[in-house]
């Protein structure tokens, strides 16, 4: 440290003054929302906003049936099951958000009081990191996290960590101008809160705090809201639209209709009569209760259902979920765009290749790394972690896992004396009373093109050429390299000058013994992780701090990138910055790779590709990808990442595995599936339905089901419904296809044949059962081989049980249809689906207690078991005939 400059550091008065100017060294939090806020916000929906419409037009028309109509409490069932559907709907979905929270809170804790090392009143003393302030001068050592940004003063062999903003995990820093890096992301002799120092020590002083640090910009900066919507929100606006527009227009043509049969009808006289305002206020409680009929209740709770269901097992496949939505999101996503270190890469540096030249004794060489290094490793966890240099923790971990204990050859080749590395001699050298040759030997450690130069000879006659040949091929593979020689030193000769050594030849027999490629290895997994997401169509771009090189050939390395691309699929930082936004709008599609990139590049090129209606998953573990993953449509943070990073997250990813982003989409595509299944299901009973209520209407006939047994169909048997729908485990199938247009909507064409051509079939057939049953007495259904119509009449409460219990196994059977809905199989294939089976079995068991004990409350009287056979017999053939058509369709 300079003393001369910095004698003291600040005073107590000074850090008083300091903090009250600047403020304290902590990241403002962000503002949580209260727990009733966060409920509140379930009711944004727009499908819930439709129930709660929907709702007090039920409670008008219920309190007008029982004070006006004089009709029991019961019409107050519909209204109350509307809205426990949205209680129960919002509720969920507040539930499983909240539970995932605090499971997030537990991952994401952050320490502010880490001691930190600081000079002040003149003595070196140790504070919490949240109390250092502007001025302030720090002194960082091995291991050390860097608690503030700051200008060095004093930088010895310093090697900094910056993958949590830059993605580069060495860095070296100097305070020499000569020796700056021009290429740098942040400048040589600056340090930035949350790096960590890997090798070597220094002193500076601190000029942002809290906020104002690089740091605290990228995490403000990821707490904007962009408010992007996600495809499933926007295709269930589309829904909400489309299910208002359609009620509405039917319920004006029931008016209409209505009005016109008044007109045309015998009775007719005037339309000031009190027959008309009766008869209209009756047509309009009639249009109000279609409007309430078409309104599909179970919907909110079936999304709800198979949101949360995909939450709970995405957390089996180590995908925690925060936020429900992006479950689904996922699987509509087109482009992923990534970082490298410790997402694609293994953030772990590791030989990759090791050339021992000529006859070298293999003990030499290990003895040689051992004793020629600065780093360490721990080993109190299951796998070993280096401490220091990543560079030389990678030649230790070789050793390691070549059983050789590091440790103690150190301890038996005692030190004499050391040069270490700089960033301007590029080697490292030590001389030792060594373990192996038992005479003083040195070693030395550094750029082959160094080492080399100052060797006197090389080992196994190698020549110059062969070996910088086999460099550049190393150097093609963006690794790292590193030279080795030693020297037997004579007994009676004086210690060679170490810092002459880099001059040229000393003569003292230095021989070059060998070359070591180091790299940061792709995780086993990445290269199929990511073919798996090209196959589905998934763009990946990598978006990284390191060097073009070196991301060109990690992209190389996991299939992204082929000898065929262009030199345009590769930008850097900077020129990525200069492009316009025109310019990049158009080239944006091309780009495949970006080095040397800043935390906003990362967020531009995501908002550049949302303008042009992609659906954009980011993956990052850094500070640095903060900004993107709260941008992007679904952000996915590391688990042993930063907790910026997390916090601006939708999922976190627990196990760093690229391979549970793949799972991810798979479940997300596979969801979306489960909800078009519920849809096309519940749209299908909401058509038979309302074309019931539009066919009384016209007919003059009240509704033959009533409201608690609409509240069955609609509430219970369709929640169970989506239960069951929801519960399908994921298809690996769908990953052959492409991802789905965002702006096609939910109901394909072939959900729109098989809702109206299923739900007219099945109107049909109720049809003509209500009309048999107001016109011939009905007792058992084989009445009905020997009826004869008559007059019309009122129908018995066993036709009315027969018509209910009709009309539920349609949809039952229909629900094993709508299972087998865009997969290909057999409604009959129902491997992996038990809980499905489950459900069919309550929603079966249900309806029967219902009609055999429900009396009164759900208007029912049992039925015959004849009836029960003939009604099981004849409405399964609903799912025998979907099992020959999707038997003819295969063909």
């Amino acid at each position: 440290m300079d003393q001369e400059k910095y004698p003291k550091g600040l005073t107590d008065a000074e850090v008083v003054k300091s903090r009250q100017q600047y403020g304290n060294n902590v990241l403002t939090p962000t503002k949580k929302k209260s727990l009733f806020l966060c409920f509140l916000e379930k009711f944004r929906d727009p499908l819930i906003i439709i129930l709660l419409i929907a709702g007090a037009l039920s409670i008008g028309i219920s309190i007008y049936e029982y004070v006006c109509l004089s009709q029991e409490s019961t019409v107050f069932f519909e209204p109350i099951g509307i809205f426990m559907a949205i209680i129960l709907a919002t509720g969920l979905a507040f539930i499983f958000e909240a539970k995932a929270d605090r499971e997030f809170a537990i991952l994401n804790q952050v320490n502010n009081e880490e001691p930190v090392r600081v000079i002040r009143n003149g003595n070196t003393v140790e504070i919490p990191k949240c109390d250092v302030v502007v001025g302030d001068i720090v002194i960082l050592n091995t291991g050390d996290e860097v608690p503030a940004d700051g200008q060095l003063i004093e930088a010895v062999t310093l090697t900094m960590d910056e993958s949590t903003l830059t993605g580069e995990p060495s860095c070296h820093k100097t305070t020499n101008p000569a020796n700056f890096d021009a290429d740098a992301t942040y400048k040589s002799d600056y340090v930035l809160r949350g790096t960590k120092v890997m090798e070597g020590h220094g002193i500076f002083k601190v000029d942002k705090v809290g906020d104002a640090t690089e740091n605290g910009k990228v995490f403000h900066e990821a707490q904007i809201d962009n408010s992007v919507k996600t495809p499933l929100n926007e295709q269930l606006d589309r829904l909400g639209r489309l299910v208002s527009r359609m009620s509405y227009i039917i319920g004006g043509l029931i008016v209409c209709g209505r009005c016109l049969m008044f007109y045309l009808s015998p009775e007719f006289n005037t339309f000031w009569s009190m027959e008309f305002a009766t008869y209209l206020l009756q047509t309009l409680m009639i249009a109000v209760t279609l409007v309430v009929v078409s309104v599909p209740e179970g919907l909110p709770m079936a999304v709800t259902l198979s949101l949360a269901y995909s939450m709970r097992r995405m957390l089996r496949t180590n995908n925690l979920v925060r936020k429900m939505h992006a479950c689904e999101t996922m699987g509509a996503a087109t482009v992923i765009c990534t970082d490298k270190t410790g997402t694609l890469t293994q953030n772990r540096m590791q030989v990759a290749d090791m050339q021992i030249m000529g006859d070298t004794p293999r003990d030499i060489v290990d003895e040689g790394i051992a004793v020629n290094s600065t780093a360490t490793l721990d080993h109190t966890g299951e796998q070993p972690k280096v401490l220091g240099n990543p560079t030389e923790g990678a030649l230790l971990l070789w050793l390691n896992g070549q059983g050789v204990d590091y440790k103690r050859l150190s301890d038996s080749a005692p030190r004499i004396e050391e040069l270490p590395f700089t960033t301007e001699r590029k080697f490292m050298a030590t001389i030792v009373k060594s373990g192996v040759t038992q005479r003083r030997t040195l070693y030395v450690k550094g750029a082959p093109e160094i080492v080399l130069g100052m060797s006197d000879k090389v080992a196994g006659n190698k020549t110059a050429d062969s070996i910088n040949a086999q460099l550049l091929e190393y150097q093609r593979q963006a690794m790292r390299t590193l030279g080795f020689a030693y020297a037997i030193l004579p007994d009676d000769a004086p210690l060679p000058d170490l810092t002459q050594l880099a001059s040229g030849k000393q003569g003292i027999g230095l021989e070059f013994i060998g070359i070591a490629a180091i790299s940061d290895p792709v995780r086993t997994d990445v290269p199929a992780a990511v073919k798996e997401c090209l196959d589905a169509g998934i763009r990946i771009k990598i978006v990284t701090g390191d060097t073009p090189a070196t991301a060109r050939e990690i992209g190389r390395q996991i299939g992204l990138v082929d000898a065929a691309d262009d030199r345009d699929s590769v930008i850097t930082g900077p020129e990525f910055a200069a492009l316009s936004d025109e310019q990049l709008y158009e080239r944006v599609d091309s780009l495949k790779v970006i080095a040397r990139a800043r935390p906003t590049d990362k967020k531009r090129l995501v908002e550049t590709l949302q303008r042009r209606n992609e659906v954009v998953a980011v993956t990052g573990d850094g500070t640095n990808d903060a900004p993107a993953l709260k941008a992007a449509h679904v952000g996915l943070s590391m688990g042993d990442g930063t907790s910026v990073a997390k916090e601006a997250s939708d999922i976190t990813i627990i196990d760093n595995s690229f391979s549970s982003i793949g799972r991810a989409v798979m479940w997300g595509r596979s969801l979306y599936r489960n909800i078009q299944r519920f849809v096309l299901f519940q749209l299908t009973v909401n058509v038979v339905a309302c074309l019931i209520v539009l066919s009384g209407a016209f007919m003059g006939t009240d509704s033959p089901l009533t409201v608690t047994q609409m509240l069955w169909v609609n509430l219970i048997m369709d929640t169970f419904a989506a239960m069951a729908l929801a519960s399908l485990p994921p298809s690996r199938s769908v990953m052959k296809s492409a991802p789905r247009d965002r702006k096609s909507f939910i109901i394909s064409r072939e959900m729109w044949r098989s809702i109206l051509g299923v739900g007219g079939l099945f109107f049909i057939i109720l049809l003509a059962l209500l009309y048999i049953f107001e016109h011939a007495d009905i007792n058992v259904l084989s009445d009905m081989a020997d009826m004869h119509l008559g007059a019309d009449k009122n129908l018995s409460p066993y036709e009315l049980s027969l018509f209910f219990t009709i009309f539920v196994f349609l949809q039952f059977w229909n629900m094993f249809n709508t299972r087998a809905f865009m997969t290909g199989r057999s409604a009959l294939h129902l491997k992996g689906c038990g809980e499905f089976e489950l459900i069919a079995a309550i929603i079966f068991v249900g309806q029967i207690l219902i009609i055999q004990c429900g009396g009164k409350f759900f208007n029912v009287v049992p039925l015959a078991l004849t009836d029960w056979l003939i009604i099981l017999g004849a409405t399964s053939l609903v799912l025998w005939i979907g099992e020959l058509s999707r038997q003819l369709t295969k063909r």
